[in-house]
């Protein structure tokens, strides 16, 4: 047998050689012909030895939950279903890909991230890249104008990951969306509600929700001089002024640079209206609706998905504090340069819908989509040393014989119970169950800090109810 380094090498070789033969589309026989040679080669190997050797992770900019995180991201989940419930909403879901040419237009500059499958034999698919060119396509499919639904699932983009900031490729989006016609700003004003709402329950920080509208920006574009072809690019790179000098005149990127340094409440909207060249413009104009200190309006907010239409909005934190720590990765630890910043964002999309219908009917749109918040949470938690537990009650009982007794939630079996392991894993309620309990038709219940109470079994499940509720 040939030396084993020198048929490893040959493998290599005739792999290269195969996959030249592959990318060149070559013929199917000269292509088995190769393929056997590589084959025959890896048999002189044999056993495990000639197995391809890879690492053990996940794929890059996807991550793995344990049970804690799970938890986290439970208690997120239930603090925001809660709100859009509270807000009229119904839930629904949409594939997790869609037909290529659904996803192709809609997103501008960004359409480079999306996810493409390989072509399975009819179709060309796409991974969902959010939650809303789905949404408005399910509109147009059954002739739907007036709803108001929420929808939380995974969304996939070929985005450059960058887990210290809670950015993935694989993530959740909790999006909240009202579609028919209303008075206006009212819905606007509705979806700002929810993300202050939403914030201000899971106590992630101080926030800020930054308020533009692209008829602002396009405004603002054609008193600079910006021709008309160029207004969506320019959109999408006006916070990176950097990147708009080469787009337009020195002289415009000036100008844009002095409006989008603006930020402010209701003074700003003043300043606008009686600045000389915006008021002139047409498209410039600013619906003026009461704000809250949480609410601030800045010219430098331009999201850059091509299908917005009026008012957008996102949500940041004005400080990192505990968010911004390190993290790891497939075992690597990362810099943390920056803590998670935007937490939520959105808009008004009104002609999206009319982009699927084939008469090209329109439906007003407006949403706001929660996501990056569960890195947040979780990074908190580490520095508080936190508990997030699903398990609400731990049933311990002495005697192993009572096992049709405790079928519920988590069951300890111990001589004497303990509350060490409650307390590790932040399960706030024990119910204690022996003989003599059955004897009397009675629980014990105690919580990790108090004594032990007997509670007749007949009102156990209030009780539980009762002591959870506020867990």
């Amino acid at each position: 047998m040939a030396d084993k380094a020198q048929i490893q090498d040959a493998i290599k070789t005739q792999g290269e050689v195969v996959r030249k033969l592959k990318t060149e589309k070559a013929s199917k026989e000269q292509i088995v012909e190769e393929v056997a040679k590589l084959l025959k080669l890896k048999a002189q190997i044999g056993g495990d030895e000639g197995k391809h050797q890879f690492t053990l992770k996940t794929a890059k900019g996807t991550r793995d939950y344990n049970p804690k995180q799970m938890a986290i991201r439970e208690r997120v989940f239930n603090t925001i279903i809660r709100c859009f419930k509270r807000h009229g909403a119904e839930p629904m879901d949409t594939p997790v890909f869609e037909l290529k040419e659904t996803l192709t237009g809609k997103y501008g500059e960004d359409s480079k991230l999306i996810y493409d499958l390989k072509d399975q034999g009819g179709e060309l698919l796409s991974l969902r890249y959010d939650l809303t060119v789905p949404f408005t396509r399910y509109l147009a499919m059954n002739k739907i104008t007036n709803i108001k639904r929420y929808h939380i699932a995974k969304v996939y983009r070929r985005d450059n990951p960058a887990m210290t900031r809670g950015r993935y490729r694989e993530f959740y989006q909790c999006d909240f969306d009202i579609a028919g016609q209303y008075d206006p700003m009212i819905p606007d004003a509705e979806c700002l509600k929810i993300v202050h709402e939403i914030l201000s329950e899971l106590e992630l920080g101080d926030f800020r929700i930054k308020v533009n509208d692209r008829r602002i920006l396009d405004g603002m574009f054609a008193v600079c001089g910006v021709p008309d072809d160029k207004f969506r690019t320019i959109c999408s790179t006006v916070d990176k002024l950097d990147k708009v000098n080469p787009l337009v005149s020195e002289e415009a990127a000036d100008q844009i640079g002095q409006y989008v340094s603006m930020q402010g409440g209701m003074d700003l909207a003043e300043r606008l209206l009686q600045d000389a060249k915006m008021s002139q413009s047409k498209q410039a104009y600013l619906q003026l609706f009461q704000v809250t200190d949480k609410v601030v309006f800045d010219l430098s907010l331009a999201r850059g998905l091509d299908y917005y239409t009026g008012v957008i909005y996102e949500a940041i934190l004005t400080q990192n504090g505990p968010v911004n720590v390190a993290a790891t990765q497939n075992g690597v630890e990362e810099k943390a340069e920056e803590g998670v910043s935007s937490m939520a964002g959105g808009g008004r999309y009104d002609g999206l819908v009319g982009m699927f219908d084939p008469k090209g009917r329109k439906v007003p749109c407006v949403g706001v989509s929660i996501e990056r918040v569960f890195s947040i949470m979780e990074q908190k938690a580490e520095v508080r040393k936190g508990h997030y537990q699903t398990t609400q009650v731990m049933v311990a009982s002495a005697q192993k014989n009572l096992l049709n007794e405790t079928q519920t939630d988590q069951v300890m079996y111990k001589k004497n119970p303990k509350l060490q392991h409650c307390e590790d894993s932040g399960i706030p309620l024990v119910a204690i169950l022996g003989e003599q309990e059955l004897k009397d038709g009675v629980v014990k219940r105690r919580t990790v800090h108090s004594r032990e109470v007997d509670v007749s079994r007949a009102e156990l499940a209030e009780e539980i109810k009762k002591r959870t509720s506020d867990v």
